[in-house]
């Protein structure tokens, strides 16, 4: 058995300690006033303890650093923890010479045993069993049996919640959206570490604010103000969640100023993991292709960044339409090429335009000169205004050159009609 005790600096970061715990095992459980976790079955996973520590306490800027000790059994790990806080030194023997005010078990009765001379663990383990159970009772006895390994250690692990939802105060009033951005940082990367001990990416999450004010200039005002961050992909790397909340509060404002900022989580998957390849063409550098829609639709629009859709119709006009980039890049990627799309023109008019007549001959420019029938296109019958019924043909123009057009089949005996749809370029 190999135990970590840990203690936090900061009250606020027990939570977030807990869960960057259980990224490397799920033996986390709070005792007293530390974080103890069992890494045994982790070892060889992490490349050995050295290799495990330093990835245990290596946090970055997320988290404060915090001390810490290791020993064969968690309560040896927790005294020795204590000593370090203290900044006294460790006993050469251990545990038998760690002092009783180290084992929380005892603190209750360190006045008695003081009076008796037992002022460390093995001097009270070597007292008679059965006098010690009937003076201080079984619970101090089963401490020491768990200190020198005699005894399961079973404590109540601790597990990450289903969903992530904290909230913080802020240090100052933030009177206008990108002063919450500071809270924002702390409260992603705390998710950042939810996210990695439940293996999820995150696809959408929530900022709520709560306004300082009930009523501004005799208007009554909401307690609180949100708002919503979606990405296309499971996301675990705060770096492009932290781009696009300051881009969405950059375009935010706050109603009255804010005391307190919650982010919780609102869509999650399954998190598959970075894959690696050997390939230059797989590890291309920068950020990837959806980020940067995501990005750049926060920051000016999502109507402003947009993306072709295939549509199924035989109509050209209506082949396709431009929607917002962001949630459509999968939709926007072409199907299996036919041979007739050869002889699409390079440019096609947003609407056909009707062609002016010469007796039977269409004219743009000039007569035109049909060269080459396409194809006949008949749909639409079951839409309002009737069916589509049209001959496509590649004309020739004196000053437009190639020009792709077609002929409106009327129903009836009425007079056929003459459009432009295209131009080669």
């Amino acid at each position: 058995m190999y135990w970590i005790a840990l203690w936090p600096s900061h009250d606020e970061e027990r939570t977030a300690w807990g869960w960057h715990a259980l990224r490397f095992t799920p033996r986390v459980a709070w005792v007293d006033e530390a974080l103890l976790l069992e890494v045994a079955a982790s070892e060889r996973l992490w490349g050995g303890r050295k290799r495990l520590l330093r990835s245990l306490l290596d946090t970055g800027d997320v988290l404060a650093p915090a001390p810490w000790a290791a020993a064969e059994t968690s309560l040896v790990a927790l005294a020795l923890m204590r000593l370090k806080r203290r900044r006294e030194p460790a006993p050469a023997q251990l545990p038998d010479a760690l002092g009783l005010d180290l084992l929380s078990a005892a603190s209750e009765h360190l006045g008695l045993l003081e009076r008796i001379g037992c002022r460390s663990w093995g001097q009270l383990r070597r007292l008679p069993r059965a006098g010690l159970v009937r003076r201080f009772g079984a619970p101090l006895l089963e401490a020491l049996d768990r200190a020198w390994g005699d005894r399961p250690e079973r404590y109540d692990w601790i597990s990450a919640p289903e969903s992530f939802d904290l909230r913080v105060e802020l240090a100052a009033l933030a009177t206008s959206a990108p002063e919450l951005m500071w809270a924002a940082q702390r409260l992603l990367s705390q998710m950042q570490l939810w996210l990695r001990a439940r293996h999820l990416g995150v696809l959408a999450l929530e900022l709520e604010w709560t306004l300082d004010l009930r009523r501004l200039n005799g208007k009554k005002l909401p307690p609180n103000e949100c708002l919503q961050v979606r990405t296309a992909q499971p996301a675990q790397d705060m770096l492009h969640l932290r781009r696009l909340v300051s881009e969405h509060l950059s375009r935010a404002t706050l109603s009255a100023p804010a005391n307190h900022l919650r982010l919780r989580s609102l869509e999650t998957a399954p998190w598959p993991g970075l894959s690696t390849s050997l390939l230059p063409e797989d590890n291309k550098p920068g950020e990837k292709l959806h980020e940067f829609v995501e990005r750049l639709s926060a920051r000016l629009g999502e109507q402003q960044v947009l993306v072709n859709q295939v549509h199924s119709d035989h109509r050209p006009e209506r082949m396709q339409s431009w929607v917002p980039a962001k949630g459509h890049l999968e939709a926007s990627r072409p199907g299996p090429a036919h041979p007739v799309d050869a002889l699409y023109p390079t440019w096609l008019l947003p609407e056909p335009v009707l062609l002016e007549m010469r007796g039977d001959t269409p004219c743009h420019g000039g007569p035109l000169r049909r060269l080459a029938r396409l194809y006949r296109v008949e749909t639409g019958w079951w839409e309002e205004g009737g069916p589509a019924c049209r001959d496509y043909f590649i004309a020739r123009s004196e000053e437009a050159g190639l020009v792709w057009i077609y002929r409106e089949r009327p129903g009836g005996n009425g007079r056929a009609r003459w459009y432009l749809q295209g131009l080669y370029a």
